[in-house]
C-alpha cells in the first residue's frame, strides 16, 4: 500500500488526476486489504484522493449511482482473482479506466441535466417554506422570526437557515437586531 500510495505522490504532476484515481481504485481492491467493505472503502478514498487533487465531487455525484446501475460491469472491470502477488504483473488497467472514466463523465452528464433544468434566477431555488415567508411579507409589509415560528412546524434552526437562504439570494434584507428583527422584500 505505501508503494502504491509512493507512486501516486510522484505521478500527480505528470498524469491526469482521473486516472490516477481509477489506478488506485483498482489497485486498492486488488491490493484488498480488508475481510469486508474494501469497494466501499475504495469509492470513498477514490473521492478524497480526488479532492485532494483539487476535484472535489463529494457534493457533487456519487460512484454509486453509475456502479449500481450494473454492479456486474463493475465487478468485471476492477476485479482479478486470485493472489494479488501472483497476479500483479499481468493486470489490465486499459478497461478498467475506460470503465471509470466513463462511469464519471456519465454522471457529469447526469448532473449537467439536472442543472440545465434549473434556471439561473432566483425563484427556481424557492421552496415551499421559503415562499411562506415570501407570500407573508408580501401580505403584511414585514416578518418576525416569532411569526414565521407560528406559520411554520420547522424547527428554529431550519427556520434561521430559511431566512440566511433568502438573504443570500437577496429576495429579503434584515432589520434590526435580537428581539426587534425583522425582515422586508428587497427593492428592486
Amino acid at each position: 500500500m505505501a508503494e502504491l500510495l509512493r507512486y501516486l505522490s510522484e505521478q500527480k504532476i505528470e498524469t491526469d488526476p482521473l486516472i490516477l484515481a481509477g489506478l488506485f481504485h483498482k489497485q486498492f481492491v486488488l491490493i484488498h486489504p480488508f475481510m469486508d467493505g474494501n469497494g466501499r472503502t475504495a469509492r470513498l478514498i477514490t473521492k478524497l484522493f480526488l479532492a485532494r487533487m483539487g476535484l472535489n465531487t463529494f457534493n457533487l455525484f456519487s460512484f454509486e449511482n453509475y456502479y449500481n446501475q450494473n454492479v456486474t460491469a463493475y465487478f468485471q472491470n476492477v476485479g482479478a482473482f486470485g493472489n494479488y502477488y501472483e497476479l500483479a504483473e499481468d493486470i489490465e488497467y486499459t478497461l478498467w479506466l475506460e470503465y471509470f472514466t466513463g462511469g464519471i463523465i456519465d454522471e457529469l452528464l447526469r448532473v449537467q441535466a439536472e442543472l440545465s433544468t434549473l434556471s439561473a434566477h432566483p425563484a427556481s431555488l424557492i421552496r415551499p417554506h421559503h415562499k411562506v415567508i415570501l407570500d407573508f411579507i408580501k401580505e403584511n409589509g414585514s416578518i418576525t422570526p416569532g411569526q414565521y415560528a407560528k406559520l411554520t412546524s420547522r424547527s428554529r434552526a431550519s427556520r434561521a437557515v430559511d431566512f440566511r437562504r433568502l438573504l443570500e439570494l437577496g429576495l429579503i434584507r434584515s432589520h434590526g437586531q435580537g428581539k426587534a428583527l425583522y425582515y422586508t422584500l428587497t427593492e428592486d
